[in-house]
């Protein structure tokens, strides 16, 4: 017998008798039965450290829930993780969701990458299972009619859209010393998909893009590309790939002296990043992104931060994110009264949560987005990260260019 198929058996046994034990009815002081939700991420494989942040960031706010008193409308029932690893891979993913339908989940949260997202929605729409994607930018996530799909953040679309528009802004103020771009960007959906918005975009606002690169997952060496960008020498590069690639990047381009006139990113791996920022305070000096941003003018956004520093982690976008989708799910079962797959499905399509921390005001699911989504812009200064825009989040003014 294969080990994943003896996983397999010992999986849905667990879940067997826990079910079984929690079958009889319920006796004056016992427990309401738990509600059971699948947190499925890459935390094993090239997309682990951001796996990793997403589940704790799952965890932390599933903590928080259950020490509020739970689901309050089931009785104060606990919230119980089933945890699951997509491997990085899409087909792993979609494994996941097989286990987690059989164990009986009544909803899933993750799964971080666009292209393990667009994997796990579809199979769970097979189940009639809800799934509230934390992450993943592909717009084709919601774009396939998936009632049972809901994503709390925006798509890569809205985003490349501000982020041009925002650039567009910042050049104009600064006299227009920009005029040439490039784009480097990772392989899968999320990568391919931002570059190809900005390529639309960016001309009608009068930038030439002069070269698009592609990069594999993992990528090891930027000294090749970095050596292409200092022969074409853009003034701007945008650079749209995952942590580890976009940390080495930027670090080569440092070491190889390629200084354009701006690093600017759109759903910047490291950009946003105080991991990064910590590591290479130096290479990540005046970047620039567009990317998922917390409220920083929110007093529990900043206490959410301090907890999670304390654990030893960096407060990173997949944290919040995963922790703020999980309370949306949280906020939809209690109003839908009963872990029946369908009432919390109508629940979250009548979501108007707003109950969270980030600069979106209340929820309002459109065919599965939420359309209150909204990047902020970010600069990277004096070895921290603070909004540039839009002006009601500012905390300091924008630096651009950074080289004259």
């Amino acid at each position: 017998m294969s080990a994943a198929h003896n996983s397999r058996r010992q999986f849905i046994a667990q879940s067997a008798a826990t079910a079984s034990a929690l079958a009889f009815p319920l006796v004056a002081g016992a427990q309401p039965k738990p509600v059971k939700i699948g947190v499925l991420h890459p935390v094993t494989g090239a997309l682990a450290y951001s796996g990793q942040q997403c589940r704790e960031g799952a965890l932390m706010a599933i903590e928080d829930i259950n020490k509020a008193g739970g689901i309050k409308s089931l009785g104060g029932a606990k919230i119980e993780a089933l945890l699951g690893d997509a491997q990085s891979s899409p087909q792993a993913g979609t494994a996941e969701i097989e286990k987690m339908n059989e164990a009986g989940v009544c909803a899933v949260v993750g799964a971080f990458a666009s292209a393990i997202c667009l994997a796990t929605t579809q199979a769970a729409a097979k189940y009639n299972l809800p799934h509230v994607v934390d992450v993943g930018v592909a717009d084709q996530i919601v774009e396939r009619g998936l009632k049972n799909t809901f994503r709390f953040g925006p798509g890569y679309k809205k985003s490349a859209e501000i982020a041009v528009a925002n650039l567009h802004v910042l050049n104009t103020a600064a006299g227009k010393p920009a005029k040439t771009v490039m784009i480097i960007h990772e392989e899968s959906l999320f990568g391919t998909g931002t570059a190809n918005l900005l390529a639309r975009e960016l001309p009608g606002y009068g930038y030439e893009v002069k070269e698009i690169i592609k990069h594999a997952n993992p990528t090891r060496d930027f000294n090749n590309i970095v050596l292409r960008m200092k022969a074409v020498n853009p003034d701007i590069v945008i650079p749209a790939n995952y942590y580890n690639e976009y940390a080495l990047l930027v670090r080569t381009m440092q070491q190889q002296k390629v200084t354009p006139k701006a690093i600017f990113s759109v759903l910047g791996g490291a950009a946003s990043s105080y991991k990064f920022v910590k590591e290479f305070p130096d290479a990540a000096n005046g970047i620039i992104d567009c990317n998922h941003w917390f409220n920083p003018k929110d007093a529990r956004a900043q206490a959410l931060k301090k907890r999670v520093e304390a654990k030893g982690l960096f407060f990173s976008y997949e944290v919040f994110m995963t922790y703020t989708s999980m309370r949306l799910l949280a906020d939809a079962i209690d109003r839908a009264k009963s872990v029946d797959r369908a009432a919390i499905i109508d629940a979250l399509g009548k979501s108007t949560f707003s109950d969270h921390i980030m600069p979106y005001g209340p929820t309002k699911f459109v065919n599965g987005q939420n359309m209150g989504a909204q990047p902020l812009m970010t600069q990277v200064y004096k070895n921290d990260i603070k909004v540039i825009i839009p002006r009601e989040y500012r905390e300091i003014d924008p630096i651009f260019p950074l080289k004259t």
